[in-house]
């Protein structure tokens, strides 16, 4: 027997250890690598830069609403009326997302208390098809309106969309004219409408919902437009400034009331709720 092979059978090998993947995550912001579990604890926040990452409706919903919320039924549509397809047919693009996502579609909303102040909230949520905005939205915000009449209260909107949804055409630009007739019977009950702008909120829904609350908040960092950058830089052939749509350009410039951190989004939404109520009561 050589010298190397008895040092090979005299040689133990251990397996090697498992470690988890989900450790780490890459801040869209700064990059640095982060612990996932500091990160998630700061509500997907960025501690070294603020760069405020995209949240999930579940999570969104948990941060902002008290405990004991109910979610709203998700309404019933007709899949795929259009037969649509492109690359894929869109049935199939439709299974795949609701197979990645724990909800029905793009829009979850939901009736409970923030700090105490009744309110139904609904929550866009772009990793559904980019938050597109297609039938399915369109009734589960009709539905979030009625039931905030039904319950006396405000309707809270926290918006993430790219758009409306290409797959459903014209039935899809219908939700923005059906969207503004409910915020209208909102406003005819005499109740508050807010709105929460976070990233990012483009197209269609920039263009109908997103933009009519009473009290228009956004979150810092947001991008928040009808068309991209690029489509008006190209049209107007000029240059466009520094942090043009986001969400303190639009502050800047009067298009939205306020720009608030995550950590105090809660306070900030009960505190507006109390006044806004307290002058309905008045």
């Amino acid at each position: 027997m050589s010298w190397l092979t008895r040092v090979r059978n005299s040689l133990t090998f251990t397996t090697k250890r498992d470690t988890p993947d989900n450790l780490w995550i890459k801040c869209p912001g700064c990059k640095e690598m982060l612990f996932i579990k500091e990160y998630e604890d700061n509500l997907s926040v960025c501690p070294r830069c603020e760069h405020h990452g995209r949240i999930g409706t579940d999570e969104r919903m948990e941060q902002l609403l008290d405990p004991g919320f109910e979610l709203l039924e998700a309404p019933k549509v007709k899949e795929d009326p259009l037969k649509f397809r492109d690359s894929k047919r869109y049935v199939d693009r439709l299974k795949a997302a609701k197979l990645a996502n724990p909800h029905a579609d793009a829009l979850t909303a939901a009736f409970g208390q923030i700090n105490g102040q009744k309110a139904v909230l609904g929550v866009q949520d772009f990793g559904f098809m980019g938050g597109s905005m297609g039938m399915a939205v369109g009734d589960a915000f009709i539905a979030a309106c009625a039931r905030a009449i039904e319950e006396t209260c405000p309707f809270v909107m926290v918006t993430a969309a790219g758009g409306a949804r290409m797959q459903e055409g014209i039935l899809s630009l219908m939700q923005m004219p059906r969207t503004t007739v409910a915020i209208s019977r909102l406003h005819a009950a005499g109740l508050p409408y807010i709105v929460v702008l976070t990233d990012p909120t483009t197209g269609g829904v920039t263009a109908s919902y997103a933009m009519l609350g009473d009290v228009q908040i956004a979150e810092p960092g947001a991008l928040i437009g009808f068309a991209g950058q690029r489509v008006i830089q190209d049209t107007i052939r000029e240059k466009l400034p520094p942090g043009f749509q986001r969400a303190e350009y639009l502050y800047e410039h009067g298009m939205v009331d306020m720009v608030v951190p995550r950590h105090g989004l809660k306070a900030t939404l009960a505190q507006v709720i109390s006044y806004l109520m307290a002058a309905k009561a008045a």
